[in-house]
């Protein structure tokens, strides 16, 4: 098994997390649609951890956005690149997810993160972060609101409401199924909001989550098991897999 290592200079505290987001978060396109949806390739990236072993397993999982069938798949198992702080989670999951996508055998299309760009509370999270690192059109598709707040969108599929920092729009709460809790969407990078809630709504065909999330999701889970067995833990067992918390 090959660990992919932290990059060389990458921030170790908390000062210089927070002194790479102000000085990339310059560097985001909002004034781009995006590619259309339906069209071309879709990338779904997520990870798990293993912080007792010091892991951590990013898969990237490519799909036909026309048809939502797999199309290529790659992951990378590291080693945890920055403590667990909210909102600099990104520093956590970037250098696996980064080695996954480069292992892909071709372009990834839009990519879809697990979390959130515009809707974070310094408005660079790891949607907008691995955007400008590769300049890939990148969305973040959360489970919950974060720190933000919004009114419950109608009960139809396709409905939503702005999600919020103060008078700020950040987001957007999204139904993707009729009465089921929404997804919060906000823009990455080189994807509008409009562009993002269609890409949303066009991955969502059967469940709450978009097809991306789901498949990236059971394979990182899969990658740290196999990673976990071949690092026995001190008692001779293998470890359990956490998944990460969105960033």
């Amino acid at each position: 098994m090959t660990i992919v290592g932290v990059p060389a200079g990458w921030p170790a505290t908390e000062e210089e997390a927070r002194a790479v987001q102000d000085e990339l978060r310059g560097r985001v396109v909002l004034d781009e649609p995006g590619p259309p949806p339906g069209t071309g390739r879709v990338t779904g990236v997520d990870v798990a951890y293993d912080d007792e072993l010091d892991l951590v397993a990013a898969a990237a999982v490519v799909l036909d956005a026309a048809t939502l069938d797999v199309v290529a798949e790659a992951t990378a198992v590291g080693r945890v690149s920055f403590p667990y702080v909210p909102g600099l989670l990104a520093f956590r999951e970037l250098p696996a997810v980064l080695a996954a996508l480069d292992r892909l055998p071709g372009p990834p299309g839009l990519v879809v993160c697990d979390g959130y760009g515009l809707a974070h509370p310094r408005r660079f999270g790891l949607a907008s972060h691995l955007g400008v690192l590769t300049d890939l059109p990148v969305i973040g598709v959360a489970k919950n609101p974060f720190t933000f707040t919004y009114d419950e969108p109608g009960p139809a599929r396709g409905a939503s409401a702005p999600l919020t920092a103060g008078t700020e729009e950040v987001g957007r709460a999204l139904r993707t199924r009729d009465g089921v809790k929404p997804v919060f969407v906000s823009v990455g990078h080189r994807v509008g909001l409009p562009g993002a809630l269609a890409h949303t709504l066009a991955l969502t065909p059967r469940f709450r989550l978009p097809e991306t999330t789901r498949r990236a999701d059971a394979l990182c889970r899969r990658a740290l098991r196999e990673a976990a067995r071949s690092l026995p833990d001190a008692d001779g067992q293998d470890a359990t897999t956490r998944q990460a918390p969105t960033s």
